[in-house]
């Protein structure tokens, strides 16, 4: 009986798939409930209309959809957030204009560049620049707190010249322990994304150990979430992640219904 809490369709920029179709795939797979996270990232580089949100067609669509297939899967409206602290008003006034389950707040752009872009890592080691990563984290910490978990605290592994072939937890542990003992402090919580096990760096984001660490130092919070944008990659590998949980030291799992946090028994 679980729940993919990180989805998107093509109301997302980089995403073409329909949302019906998405539904249809998670009930094939017996999902108890999905959520719809569709992206919304102001001030995009070189793009900036990209990643805009229609959210008034999106939750047309979606109310649609929920009342259609009610009785066969549970949907959440959600929203993945970009943040960056000079966008944070613009951010809050959109989320509280609409009657959202679930937001995730996410770093997709630092200080003006997307990781997903080889120009993030010019001119800077590998590790500075993974470092600047989870610094752009603690600002956006410091200056908004309208979301409900962080999502792939580790996004910028995935991107990287070497990906995640020298780094490590260990290696980041002073910042990566600031942020989370930042968002625990919040009482907001992280997800376990499958998406790095389809981007093929054997791990989720975040990895095994920052998941552990987050439960050591009491953290309870936490979704799970694929991060597809195709059909085929909803709950993608959900048996490893279940296993992680478990092996982290959880025995529940979290959904968000109107921003609230509901445990399930894994």
């Amino acid at each position: 009986m679980l729940w993919d809490a990180h989805l998107h369709s093509s109301f997302s920029g980089d995403s073409d798939t329909p949302m019906e179709q998405i539904i249809k795939k998670a009930i094939s797979l017996n999902l108890n409930g999905i959520y719809f996270t569709e992206h919304l990232d102001y001030d995009y580089p070189d793009e900036p209309s990209l990643f805009l949100l229609d959210a008034d067609s999106y939750l047309k669509k979606f109310s649609t959809f929920k009342d259609k297939y009610k009785d066969q899967i549970e949907l959440g409206f959600g929203i993945e957030v970009g943040l960056q602290p000079e966008i944070a008003n613009k951010n809050n006034a959109l989320i509280n204009s609409y009657p959202f389950d679930f937001v995730i707040g996410s770093s997709h752009v630092v200080h003006g560049f997307d990781p997903y872009y080889p120009d993030f890592f010019k001119d800077k080691s590998e590790d500075e620049a993974y470092y600047e990563y989870f610094e752009s984290i603690l600002e956006n910490l410091n200056s908004f707190n309208n979301f409900d978990v962080y999502g792939h605290i580790d996004y910028v592994v995935r991107y990287g010249p070497n990906t995640n072939k020298f780094y490590s937890y260990l290696k980041f542990s002073d910042i990566i322990d600031e942020i989370l003992k930042k968002i625990i402090n919040m009482g907001k919580g992280i997800e376990l994304n499958t998406g790095g096990f389809k981007y093929g760096l054997g791990h989720p984001n975040p990895c095994e150990d920052i998941i552990k660490r987050y439960k050591e130092l009491g953290g309870e919070i936490i979704t799970l979430g694929s991060d597809a944008h195709k059909c085929e990659h909803v709950a993608y590998d959900f048996d490893k992640a279940i296993q992680i949980l478990k092996d982290s030291g959880f025995d529940f799992f979290t959904i968000f219904k109107e921003r609230k946090p509901i445990f399930k028994k894994i």
